[in-house]
């Protein structure tokens, strides 16, 4: 399957998305009533799809092996211990890998994430291949107000973790990774794999120095959402995440500073030179100090 679409950005630049070279991948965990809609829209795309079932009930399971039954652009991959939500998208993106993609849509299941801005993610995405390209939320009064301050304590800390404003958003798993870059981390690091899963990854691409990039997206908090959110439960492993990711970035402290001068001093000469800035070349994707 390939279909080529022409995309045309702000400037006028025209940029080819081939989807032969893209799948989504769909973490599932007891969410089986959207996934139909969500596949079907994925399909009309003409973007494979990666169902990842994390060890459902069977009522569950069920479902989603009516929906993968009999298409071949629909990979059903099960889980026969649950794993939590970062574990099955870390299943998911090294079976894309293992498939031939290049790139990979991160879509949840439960129907929050809003399809209509995918052509936009991709869009961004073919511009810049590299990058990990992640939607940005924009909420309604839907959110509850509690998790709207556990995001903003934790962009407070992925600040600090990352020593950059560039990194705005780490919690939206409505997102294009560059699997290259992305399964290669995972085969050198152990991530987190439940609801850490997001932030960590994110952080610890961004010290390899792949550059991130955010569309604001709409996100809905349902009225008939099941959330397998715990609040105690994450709320202290994301706690201890942060610890981890300080203590990374205090070891990593002179790279990631001396990191972010070279970049800002070629975007400067870059800026002089041609009136606009252009992507900095002088720091390699993949590099990093360091990977505790």
């Amino acid at each position: 399957m390939s279909v080529c679409t022409d995309r045309t950005d702000s400037t006028n630049n025209t940029y080819s998305i081939d989807s032969s070279t893209v799948c989504a991948i769909i973490p599932s965990y007891n969410h089986s009533a959207k996934l139909a809609p969500i596949t079907a829209a994925l399909l009309a795309k003409k973007i494979a799809v990666i169902i990842v079932d994390d060890a459902s009930t069977a009522e569950h399971s069920t479902v989603l092996a009516e929906i993968s039954d009999g298409d071949d652009n629909i990979h059903l991959i099960n889980h026969q211990v649950n794993q939590g939500k970062g574990g099955a998208v870390i299943t998911g993106l090294m079976a894309a890998k293992r498939l031939g993609f290049s790139h990979a849509l991160q879509v949840d299941a439960d129907g929050q994430h809003d399809l209509n801005d995918i052509d936009a993610l991709l869009a961004l995405s073919a511009k810049y291949p590299l990058a990990l390209i992640s939607g940005k939320p924009v909420y309604d009064d839907s959110i509850p107000k509690g998790r709207l301050w556990g995001r903003s304590i934790t962009h407070f800390w992925v600040h600090i973790e990352t020593l950059s404003l560039q990194v705005k958003d780490t919690m939206c798993g409505f997102r294009v990774y560059p699997l290259a870059t992305s399964c290669q981390l995972i085969n050198q690091v152990s991530l987190g794999k439940r609801m850490d899963f997001d932030i960590e990854i994110m952080v610890r691409l961004f010290w390899r120095n792949v550059d991130i990039k955010f569309i604001a997206t709409k996100v809905d908090y349902p009225e008939d959402g099941q959330s397998h959110f715990r609040a105690l439960h994450d709320n202290v492993l994301i706690s201890w995440l942060h610890t981890r990711l300080v203590i990374g970035m205090l070891m990593r402290f002179p790279y990631l500073v001396m990191s972010r001068f070279v970049k800002s001093k070629a975007k400067s000469k870059e800026k002089a030179k041609t009136g606009k800035s252009q992507p900095d070349k002088t720091i390699k994707q993949g590099a990093t100090h360091d990977d505790n």
